[in-house]
């Protein structure tokens, strides 16, 4: 697994914030089969864990243009996908969603339409028309805000190998209404 630690200022708070997202995406991400395609590049160490320290939408920003012009010039066998995690910045989910439309005009700006993806992560995750404390929302609830940026050639090529991609979705909130809320919580504890 690649990470980025700087410019993370400091390293103890930076180590406990890639942790916990490890320990997310292996626990609940991958131990939960919320993404069935995640595994095979977390096993072959190809997801980049990229910290940032940005505190303004502009500077984010420029972060994930930094990292889509990384992951453009990345071998997709080295490097196939990327947690932009950004803790100090886009906290309060409304914030963070109306940014996700920022981010996507710099993708298009940048000639990436079609080559990246965004997908949206975040603590306070909240599906349009859910209540906030509605457990499907947990399928998308990330310890820290957090773009995941993705190939569109490694998306294709997972649905073409996972034929009922259309269905991961309905799967995913089947399987966190017998979590639950308690066993979300107890997933933690271990």
């Amino acid at each position: 697994m690649m990470q980025s630690l700087s410019p993370y200022n400091d390293g103890a708070a930076a180590e406990e914030i890639l942790a916990d997202t490890r320990r997310w995406l292996e626990r609940a991400v991958i131990g939960l089969n919320l993404c069935p395609f995640a595994k095979s590049v977390f096993v072959r160490k190809q997801i980049r864990f990229a910290l940032t320290a940005a505190g303004t939408a502009d500077e984010l920003l420029a972060e994930l243009e930094h990292e889509l012009r990384l992951l453009e010039h990345a071998d997709p066998a080295e490097l196939d996908t990327t947690l932009l995690i950004h803790p100090q910045v886009m906290r309060d989910f409304l914030d963070y969603h109306f940014f996700l439309a920022e981010a996507d005009a710099l993708t298009r700006k940048l000639g990436y339409e079609g080559v990246f993806q965004i997908a949206s992560l975040h603590p306070q995750y909240e599906f349009a028309g859910s209540e906030a404390d509605d457990i499907a929302n947990y399928t998308n609830r990330s310890p820290y805000p957090t773009l995941h940026l993705l190939r569109e050639s490694s998306i294709d090529r997972a649905v073409a190998a996972f034929p009922d991609a259309a269905e991961i979705f309905g799967r995913n909130v089947e399987t966190m209404e017998r979590l639950g809320h308690e066993g979300w919580r107890r997933l933690w504890l271990a």
